[in-house]
C-alpha cells in the first residue's frame, strides 16, 4: 500500500490499525499537504447504521477548531483501497 496513489492522494505509510479502519498517513498531490486517510472495514462500510455514527462523527468533529484535533476536510466514500 506504500507509495500507492489512489484519487488524490499517495499513501506513504500506516500510522494505525484496528476494528474501525485503518489509518494511513498520506500526501495530497497537486497541494503537497500531509493528511491522514481513514478506509473502514468492508462490513462498517456496508452498515447504513454504523456508517451513519461515522459520518455524524464525522461532523460533529469537523466543525471544532483545536490543535489537539485534526481538521476533518471531507467523507468521501469513492475513495477505494482496492486489492
Amino acid at each position: 500500500m506504500t507509495r500507492q496513489t489512489i484519487s488524490r492522494y499517495r499513501i506513504i505509510d500506516k500510522v494505525a490499525g484496528g476494528e474501525m479502519g485503518i489509518v494511513y498517513r498520506a500526501e495530497q498531490v497537486k497541494l503537497g499537504h500531509s493528511v491522514a486517510l481513514k478506509f473502514l472495514p468492508d462490513c462498517t462500510a456496508r452498515d447504513p447504521r454504523t456508517l451513519g455514527c461515522f459520518e455524524r462523527e464525522a461532523q460533529c468533529a469537523s466543525v471544532l477548531n483545536h490543535p489537539n484535533i485534526d481538521t476533518i476536510h471531507e467523507i468521501d466514500d469513492q475513495l477505494c483501497m482496492g486489492g
